[in-house]
């Protein structure tokens, strides 16, 4: 990561209404106030475009920030604070607005000691996970130590040197704790190298000690000019790039597997351009869904085991696997059952060496845009043979069918996910994004969702954290205040964390949030039953007196009443032609709105051809598990390692 600091001359900065001070002399600020105004100097530029990188800070305040951070954004408001109802949401929408904004912007996230700072912990995996940038600012316990142990300190009887705030370093790319003023000289920078890299980035924690927090200290001015972090395109080297192009030209089968980098590079016209050129066909991760368009002839749609009947096949006998921009996790290798061609060799293209190694393939460190660009200008001419053409473009319409089928087959009352997902779908126009995270509803949603918008799909299955939906859809619209945002929330993920409704209510966001009432955890269920284990456990059951299981007759919950006693407006649909009259009126609303509708749980969309490695019980009593232990035993069997 390059860095440049612009200079201003003297005048320039004695005229600066934010720093107010004389050329290469010092200030005097808090720490906190230094923060504030480090922050608010910062700059990323990529071709060309510069903006601003933090957009404001989120959070609550405490007994261990409001009087630090808390004073800091009164005196300078240039920094926008959004008061959220969660420390773990307010991580939760600083990533989804910087996974809206190609990680060219974000947040950052302010809370007390103690329980509101591990709240965000949970928040800060989510975000590292999925390589998002997000800035930490958890309060912490006296530097000076004389006051202890403070309200909501933790003890330990072996060092005086920690806080629950270490809870945060296995989740954090970057972390330090702030134990004087000065520094902050070496921290700031430190962080700000970390989350504008593009191979590094993720959750970073700066740990802030409510007295030093408020002590001041003369800063020099050099620490508040602007800063401009140039986000680089690095090019594949010559010699490796020069070995691809022999290996795709010797291919038969080639398969293009497209992750989250393709989005965050902006690379899906090159992608769609070489792909149409070359006849290669693409599958999609969950984090690289909408780097084609759903009806581009070679888009295959999703890969793995969320994955489509066409891409499955495809990448079963693939002899050359090209992955751009991914990390190969198992739900898009299958388990390392994916790849069945015994020659399969892999090309990865990934502007994180740790991720271009993987599965011991060529490994071209590279911008995923530069990269493909590369390959297309050196295999101008070159095209697959006309029978894999065919076959990727028959499959391509093929599923385009199972889709429609899956869409529009009436199953009923309760109806099926699949056909709210359908409604949804038509109903919605190209710009508008759509979004989950956690359920069954990611699976349905990454096989049946047609995108037609790269930024049309926004799914955080990195981490897959339940209750991130509703923040996250917070995160989204304010990145992209000209979309409609669709939240698909289950009853499940919606019971963990509805809160950040209340501030979307509050700051005159408008959301359509789909709340799908299926009685449980449905994915689990799906998996529970698959396992032997007969949904054991993961229904919203009233305990049976008889047996003394969870397993009476279902729960009965209001979530009508619960969504609207947040502040939103409330339609609830019971089939799909009033589900739809309910799009159409959310649609009208100028606030957030929660549509309410029952699915069924036995009414699932089928898996295709794909498997997904979940150990089970190797003896039992149970003969359903002892049935399901032997289909294991099978599959696991066809789990490669790649050398």
């Amino acid at each position: 990561m390059l860095a440049k600091k612009v200079r201003t001359d003297p005048d320039a900065l004695r005229r600066d209404p934010l720093l107010k001070y004389d050329y290469m002399k010092t200030k005097k600020f808090t720490t906190a106030q230094a923060v504030v105004q480090f922050l608010l100097r910062q700059q990323v530029e990529r071709d060309g475009k510069r903006q601003h990188f933090f957009a404001g800070c989120l959070g609550i305040f405490g007994h261990g920030c409001i009087a630090g951070v808390g004073q800091a954004l009164l005196q300078h408001p240039q920094l926008r604070y959004i008061q959220t109802k969660n420390e773990q949401a307010s991580v939760h929408i600083a990533t989804a607005f910087a996974k809206m904004s190609n990680r060219l912007r974000t947040f950052a996230c302010v809370s007390s000691i103690g329980p509101g700072a591990t709240n965000m912990v949970t928040g800060a995996a989510t975000a590292t996970i999925n390589r998002i940038p997000v800035l930490l600012l958890p309060g912490d316990i006296f530097a000076r130590r004389n006051v202890g142990p403070v309200l909501q300190q933790l003890e330990q009887p072996y060092s005086q040197d920690i806080s629950v705030n270490d809870a945060f370093k296995t989740v954090s790319r970057y972390w330090d704790r702030i134990n004087r003023p000065d520094q902050l000289m070496n921290a700031l920078p430190e962080a700000m190298r970390v989350l504008t890299s593009q191979a590094e980035t993720g959750a970073v924690t700066l740990a802030l000690p409510q007295d030093v927090l408020t002590e001041a200290f003369d800063y020099p001015v050099e620490l508040f000019q602007d800063r401009i972090w140039y986000i680089a395109r690095p090019e594949p080297e010559k010699q490796l790039l020069a070995r691809a192009i022999e290996w795709i030209r010797a291919s038969k089968k080639p398969l293009i597997i497209a992750g989250g980098g393709v989005l965050y590079s902006e690379a899906h016209d090159a992608l769609a351009r070489f792909a149409a050129e070359t006849g290669i066909p693409v599958g999609e991760t969950q984090a690289g869904k909408g780097s084609l368009p759903y009806n581009h002839p070679q888009n295959l749609g999703a890969i793995g085991v969320t994955g489509t009947f066409a891409a499955n096949r495809v990448a079963r006998d693939a002899d050359l696997v090209i992955g751009i921009g991914t990390r190969y996790s198992d739900f898009t290798t299958a388990s390392k059952t994916a790849w069945q061609n015994p020659r399969v060799k892999f090309i990865n293209i990934n502007i994180a060496e740790f991720d271009a190694f993987k599965h011991s393939a060529l490994p071209m460190v590279a911008d995923a845009r530069a990269g493909i660009t590369a390959l297309a200008r050196a295999m101008r001419g070159w095209k697959v043979s006309d029978a894999h053409r065919r076959r990727a473009e028959k499959l391509n319409r093929d599923w385009d069918r199972e889709v429609n089928r899956l869409y529009h087959t009436p199953t009923g009352v309760p109806v099926s996910q699949a056909e709210v997902v359908g409604a949804v779908n038509a109903f919605s126009r190209s710009k508008d994004v759509v979004m989950c995270a956690a359920g069954s509803l990611p699976g349905d949603l990454h096989r049946l969702w047609r995108t037609r918008d790269p930024k049309g799909y926004h799914m955080e299955y990195g981490y897959s954290c339940m209750g991130y939906e509703v923040a996250g859809g917070l995160g989204i619209k304010m990145a992209a205040p000209e979309r409609e945002v669709y939240v698909m929330v289950g009853d499940g993920s919606w019971l963990m964390m509805s809160s950040e409704l209340v501030t979307a209510v509050q700051e005159g966001i408008k959301l359509t949030i789909v709340l799908i009432n299926n009685h449980g955890f449905e994915s689990i269920g799906g998996l529970s039953q698959a396992i032997g284990n007969g949904r054991f456990g993961v229904q919203y059951k009233y305990r049976d007196p008889a047996t003394g299981r969870l397993g009476g007759t279902n729960v009965s919950i209001d979530f009508a009443a619960n969504a609207r006693s947040l502040g939103a407006h409330v339609c609830a649909a019971r089939d799909i032609p009033q589900f739809k009259a309910a799009l159409a009126e959310a649609r009208r609303q100028t606030r957030s709105t929660v549509i309410v509708i029952e699915t069924s749980a036995e009414k699932r969309a089928p898996g295709y051809e794909s498997w997904w490695d979940v150990p089970i019980a190797e003896v039992s009593n149970m003969a359903s598990v002892r049935q399901a232990r032997r289909r294991f035993e099978a599959a696991v069997k066809k789990e490669k390692f790649f050398l």
